[in-house]
Order: structure tokens, then sequence, then C-alpha cells
């Protein structure tokens, strides 16, 4: 029998920012698409955060000496209509293939508050989803804001059916539960270059090569899906911007384990080369109908649960700041003294569903 479900190639681009330059960072995106695109993939991945750049310097320095790189990584914040994004969606369309990014996500309701941010987008330039990472993972929360529900989704493309999850969140059960809940055949995990938790030379420190190899088989295994790991790797910029602000921080990091990239099947095996510490971009042929045996064994959102006895509601509403009611038809009063109706205009919808309309 032949099956109909999707077959391709993806590729996860183990890369550097142009650090802390939005601009050039999305230009060497749309390099890395369009190298991707001719070596057969039509899915691309992208790091955690990967316009601008990771925010590393939170872990290495107090935040008293860190207002300069806060206010350079928020002027690089990206709305989801700015020309950087634009760009890649562009290339996502020229060269037919879905598009995964990390960036720093801003807001005009508030200047100076910036999420950890992913976006989705189609073989045809559309945003199919817009996910902000729902907790800022340790010091990461001296930068980026807690985000919501809104893009904790599976939508479909022509490469089936995609989820994704940003670094820590990869260990969240109930967060990758409600991607499996939602038919989940292709994951995207994405990751920084380094985290460091403790100076290199002391014992104790968090190797983020193993966390990484282990949360992302646990997740192909248990979802039964492939998994497209995709980390960013420390380039000179980084290491020069480091050195420029505070020396020290080179030291601190010295020795401490980098991130990788690589591509898993359903049983959790690696399927592609993995990468490390030099830029490149890994790919992988996926079949996704090699979804379906291993959901004999366990299908944890199937026939391997009881419904009975758990439960899981997720709320996806957004966050907003504040909500504006105003009263239809109120009547009001001009300067002469007469009275009349002020007809209230229809509510503008959010920025998501405005660019998704168009």
């Amino acid at each position: 029998m032949v099956s109909t479900l999707p077959r391709f190639k993806a590729a996860a681009c183990h890369t550097s920012s142009v650090f802390l330059d939005a601009a050039k960072t999305a230009e060497k995106a749309c390099d890395l698409i369009a190298e991707a695109a001719r070596n057969g993939a039509s899915l691309v991945a992208f790091p955690e955060s990967f316009i601008p750049g990771f925010p590393v310097w939170a872990a290495l320095q107090a935040p008293i000496m860190s207002h300069d790189f806060f206010g350079a990584l928020s002027a690089q914040a990206l709305l989801l209509d700015s020309p950087e994004l634009t760009r890649i969606r562009m290339a996502a369309k020229r060269h037919g293939v879905v598009v995964s990014v990390g960036f720093t996500e801003g807001t005009v309701v508030s200047l100076g508050c910036i999420w950890n941010s992913n976006l989705l987008v189609g073989e045809d330039g559309s945003i199919l989803n817009h996910h902000r990472k729902l907790v800022p993972t340790f010091y990461e929360k001296l930068v980026w804001a807690a985000g919501d529900a809104r893009g904790l989704r599976v939508v479909q493309t022509k490469v089936g059916r995609v989820g994704m999850l940003i670094c820590g969140e990869n260990t969240n059960p109930l967060a990758r539960y409600s991607l499996m809940a939602q038919g989940e055949q292709v994951h995207i995990s994405t990751y920084p270059p380094i985290w460091p938790t403790r100076p290199s030379q002391q014992k104790g420190g968090y190797d983020l090569r193993k966390a990484i190899e282990i949360r992302a088989g646990a997740h192909s295994f248990e979802a039964k899906c492939f998994n497209i790991v995709s980390s960013a790797c420390v380039d000179v910029g980084m290491r020069d911007a480091l050195a420029q602000a505070n020396p020290a921080m080179l030291d601190l990091i010295k020795g401490t384990p980098h991130a990788v990239s690589m591509i898993l099947d359903p049983a959790g095996q690696v399927i592609s080369e993995v990468l490390s510490e030099s830029e490149g971009i890994a790919y992988a042929d996926i079949d996704v109908a090699r979804c379906v045996e291993p959901k004999q064994f366990h299908d944890v959102v199937g026939y391997y649960n009881r419904f009975d006895v758990f439960s899981l509601t997720v709320d996806r509403s957004q966050r907003d700041p504040a909500v504006f009611v105003e009263v239809e038809g109120q009547e009001l009063v001009d300067r002469s003294g007469q009275s009349k109706r002020r007809e209230m205009p229809e509510p503008p919808a959010s920025e998501f569903e405005r660019l998704v309309a168009n």
C-alpha cells in the first residue's frame, strides 16, 4: 500500500547570529534558506533567539553591568511586520520552503518589553504560527517577559503537522503533551549556543549538549514524531562583544559545553549529522509514515492513556496588558450643546490576525 503521508528533507541550521544586528542576521538567514533549498530541503529551522542573538551576558555578569547589552537587544527586537521578518517570509516563498526562526520580539505597547519568540512561516510566505516562550529560564528572566499559549499550536503544512518549543520548554511535560495531543508529526526544538550556570572550571555546571540529547530523544520517543533540533553556535562576533564589555566573561565560558543540532526519528534515534562547535546544516530525509508503527507500542494521546484519570486544559487566549471597552452609540455633547451619537468603529484585529489575513 502506497502512503500518502509527506516525504521530505529537513534542514537544521547550526549557525551563529551576526551578534546584536537584526538586519545582517536576517540576511544570513535568507542565504541559509537558499542554500538548504538548493540541497533539497523543504523545512528549514533556525536556533533560539537567532535574530539578533542570545543574551548570554545575563549569565556572566551582574544585571547592573548589563544595561548597554539590554538596550542593544531591545533596539534590535522585531515586530511581526518588521522588514527583517518580511525578508525571511519572502525567502520562504521564493524557495517554496517552510521556515522556523527564533527572534527577540518587541512591542509598540511597551518599549523595552521583549519576548523570546518563534515564527513558523509557510512555503507561501504566510505566518502559520507565532509562539512566545512560556517561561524564560533562570537568568533569561532578566531579559525576556513571559509569553502566553497563543502559539502553543500544531499546524498543518506541506511537510506534515508541525509544532515547536523553545529550549527549556522541551523540559515541560504538559507543554510537550499539548503538542502531542494536536497530532504533532514533526517537532522543532531550538536552543542557544551555550547555557552557562557555573564558571567552567567548577564542577556541577549544566551540560547543555547532554540536556538537548535527553530532551530531544524523550520527545521523539514519547510523541512518536521526528524532531528537528536547531541550536546556535558561538562565533568571533559574540566573543569580541563580550570581551570588549568585560574580558572576564570569556574566562567564565572557557570549556562550557556547546549546544548541538541534529535530527531524530520517531524512535529517538539520530538520523543526521550531529553539529556542535562549527557552523553547518544538518540534513535528514523524513517519511512521516514512520510515525505510525511505533504508536502500536505507546500511543500516549490514544489508547495508552487514561482520559478518565488524567485531563489537561490549555488556555490559549492572548494576554494583553489592558482590555478597552467602548459603549457603542454613546451620546456625546459637542461644544454647541447639541447632542450627537458617536459611531464606534469595529475593534481592530490583533497584529497576528492582521498579518495572517494578509
